[in-house]
């Protein structure tokens, strides 16, 4: 059996308050633990106690995967002093405790998966994982054919000493593409369909991994991963 913890320590492991604010939030009357409020903030408690604040149950501990539908104009970052974050998207106990697994530039949209996990997050975000990534590109003008077997060799950037590794794409329409790859250089699509002659003007992030951006979420809006796609990445 778990030790017991203070009521102070464990609140603030479950919310966005420090220590002293748990404390102030006991003394207050704020907190009760199964049913029943306390207000001394060094109160044993144990793992399996239910605890609420201000009437409003707390969730246990534990790790916390989300998936986000980033708009334009927010910054993937936890903090930024001129622009919105995708944490402000956030409404979930500890959010602070939050990183971005795999970040998306502030004028592109898509899936953004954010977690507590670091080991989760690095199988994401590492070249040694090859976690691909797959996006839909509007472009200033047509695409050739011949761009296909292009990216699938692998492409020159621009003050690279080697090429991308192979990618996939896949031609929509004249000039929207579909474009898969499994590395995560600086600025990588961009960079690539500039390296092809051409600029990218929509670049939409639609899949992580074997995890689709849900359909069924707006611009903004987050849910919690699944177990299933949780499990897909651990794999």
């Amino acid at each position: 059996m778990a030790s017991p913890t203070r009521l102070d320590k464990a609140v603030s492991q479950v919310t966005d308050l420090s220590r002293s604010d748990a404390k102030r939030a006991a003394k207050a009357q704020r907190i009760s633990v199964n049913g029943e409020v306390v207000t001394d903030p060094a109160a044993k408690v144990q793992t399996s106690d239910a605890l609420c604040l201000d009437g409003g149950p707390l969730l246990k501990p534990g790790p916390c995967y989300i998936m986000l539908n980033k708009p334009l104009g927010y910054v993937s970052a936890t903090k930024d002093p001129e622009h919105p974050t995708v944490l402000d998207l956030i409404d979930e106990p500890n959010k602070g405790r939050l990183h971005i697994a795999g970040r998306l530039d502030i004028d592109t949209t898509g899936l953004v998966l954010l977690t507590d996990d670091g080991q989760w997050s690095h199988k994401v975000t590492s070249p040694t994982y090859h976690c691909e990534k797959t996006y839909y590109v509007q472009l200033a003008d047509r695409i050739e054919e011949a761009a296909v077997a292009k990216v699938a060799r692998g492409i020159w950037l621009k003050n690279e000493k080697r090429r991308t590794k192979p990618a996939r794409l896949e031609i929509l329409f004249a000039n929207e593409v579909r474009i898969t790859i499994g590395e995560g250089r600086y600025h990588q699509v961009k960079r690539m369909f500039a390296a092809l002659g051409n600029k990218v003007l929509v670049l939409h992030r639609e899949k992580i991994g074997d995890i689709p951006l849900d359909e069924g979420l707006r611009e903004g809006e987050y849910r919690l991963l699944t177990p299933d796609e949780i499990a897909s990445v651990k794999k």
